[in-house]
């Protein structure tokens, strides 16, 4: 199997920090902590399979910005995280196929580890049949 890329996109560096020490040695990790600078490491890297965004940032929501990284990158699964709850906005997102799943702050690494393989299970799975659909 592949070594599993994952971006993390956090405004608090704190955060991203933690999640770097915590996963360096699980996966090939990415960290931005805004948009825009996600958006470069993903123009960089096309080879992300998993993309997780802070919910709440200064400039964009993290259910926009993996809103725009579905447009640009739809094979990339994208899981947000939140430390408020805000379930509407996640039951639509989920529902129109913007995130894989949210997950709330402060985060567990064994749950993020946990929602991480899922979503590459997922990725893994849907690109072997669509490449079966394409033969």
């Amino acid at each position: 199997m592949n070594e599993i890329a994952v971006l993390y996109v956090d405004d608090e560096i704190n955060n991203l920090n933690s999640f770097k020490a915590s996963f360096r040695l699980d996966y090939l990790v990415f960290i931005a902590n805004n948009a825009s600078q996600a958006n470069e490491i993903l123009v960089e890297n096309p080879q992300i399979q998993v993309v997780i965004s802070d919910q709440r940032m200064p400039e964009i929501t993290g259910v926009e910005f993996l809103e725009s990284v579905k447009e640009k990158y739809p094979s990339m699964i994208r899981i947000i995280l939140t430390a408020f709850s805000d379930l509407e906005v996640f039951e639509r997102a989920i529902n129109m196929g913007m995130i894989f799943r949210y997950l709330e702050k402060p985060w567990h690494p064994l749950e993020i580890k946990i929602a991480i393989d899922n979503a590459f299970q997922y990725y893994f799975l849907s690109n072997q049949l669509h490449s079966k659909n394409m033969d």
